[in-house]
């Protein structure tokens, strides 16, 4: 364990040399990279619905950037990896495509080697329930379900497989899901097209056409106890969130791949300002057996919220906005000062911090703490 700075912390795994041995175009946007470890302890397992990441020598970005990639094949063949890679348009006419995505696009090859973490996650099946699932994606946020998707296959659950994009020029993958959902009974595929083509309607690539409604989710899904799994694009994520909230579906049962605050998914999370009491200034008093939190430069104090899942979501759960990019510990974007108190981190951090130094995303207080935000 490492004590430095009061943090709690598991060995680090680290980097290591994957390389590429087939590359696959699935759609006219989305590319498959396999990848095998030089070294054969190089591979280490992986739940469904992890994802790894990768160290890109990304030219103009100051050397290397990182960047997530959501394993997508089956977790029961060790040895070899699969991510699939959508190619990330410019975000404006004057700007250039996604850097990353380009890169593994256009100039990686079968034979070059990448550098990656991982995996990492905790977006993942539970293989221990046997409630039935719906595994709800949009665009190119089907990788992880693709993977749950194969790990269910050796199951006796239910599975509702629905996946929303434009059409079939764009969609990947389809007919590795339907080879999966007809090697056993109890696996339904659900194909919504946006914008289908002619093409699409006369091979009928996809079985109904516009977004997902509530009435498309009622039709395809039994009254049942199910478990949900969601993943795709913010505007998506929060259109079906909402929906399936309305369904009845509990909060508990959706389990969701999003980078950004639970509460853009969950606005009722966030508690008022008013109901934080003032703290003590020059320490982290605990009120009885609760542990609270000082947000020192926001004059702002809350008791802990055990179901909260980080400092990070506790902190926007309190209407604070510290910054945040992968909340996974691995961009050291929500690094922050923790002035006083202890903290364990569930997800490893990528980079050695310093002393006094804490990542908000992936830890949770030891003790009452203080931090400088």
């Amino acid at each position: 364990m490492n004590a430095v700075a009061g943090v709690e912390v598991a060995g680090r795994s680290g980097f290591r040399e994957l390389r590429v041995v087939a590359k696959v175009r699935e759609s006219s946007i989305i590319t498959s990279l396999y990848l095998e470890p030089l070294q054969p302890e190089g591979w280490r397992a992986f739940a469904p619905g992890q994802f790894l990441v990768f160290k890109l020598p990304v030219e103009g970005e100051g050397g290397f950037v990182l960047r997530n990639y959501s394993v997508s094949c089956s977790p029961a063949s060790p040895g070899s990896y699969r991510i699939t890679v959508k190619r990330e348009p410019a975000a404006a006419p004057e700007l250039p495509a996604g850097a990353c995505s380009s890169f593994l696009h256009d100039r990686t090859e079968v034979g070059d080697v990448l550098l990656a973490e991982g995996p990492r996650g905790d977006f993942v099946l539970d293989e221990t329930s046997e409630r039935p699932v719906v595994l709800l994606s949009g665009g190119v946020g089907l990788t992880p379900m693709v993977s749950m998707l194969h790990a269910l296959a050796g199951s006796g659950r239910r599975v509702f497989f629905i996946h929303a994009c434009d059409n079939g020029e764009v969609h990947a993958l389809r007919d590795e899901v339907e080879g999966v959902a007809a090697s056993r009974a109890g696996i339904t595929v659900h194909f919504c097209y946006r914008f289908p083509t002619e093409a699409d309607r006369t091979a009928a690539r996809h079985h109904s056409e516009g977004v997902i409604t509530r009435e498309l989710l009622q039709s395809l899904l039994p009254l049942d106890d199910y478990e949900v799994y969601l993943c795709g694009p913010p505007p998506f994520m929060q259109a079906m969130y909402g929906t399936l909230r309305g369904l009845g579906i509990a909060k508990e049962r959706i389990a969701y791949e999003f980078f950004g605050p639970a509460t853009v998914l969950e606005p009722d999370r966030v508690q008022p300002a008013a109901e934080t009491p003032p703290a003590p200034q020059g320490e982290a008093a605990a009120t009885g057996d609760q542990l609270t939190i000082e947000f020192r430069r926001s004059g702002r104090t809350a008791v802990w919220d055990d179901s909260a899942e980080s400092l990070l979501s506790f902190a926007e759960d309190q209407g604070l906005a510290p910054d945040f990019s992968c909340r996974a510990g691995v961009c050291s974007t929500c690094k922050s000062r923790l002035i006083e108190g202890e903290v364990a981190y569930f997800e490893e951090p990528l980079d050695e911090l310093a002393a006094g130094e804490v990542l908000l995303c992936c830890s949770k207080p030891k003790g009452s703490l203080v931090i400088d935000i």
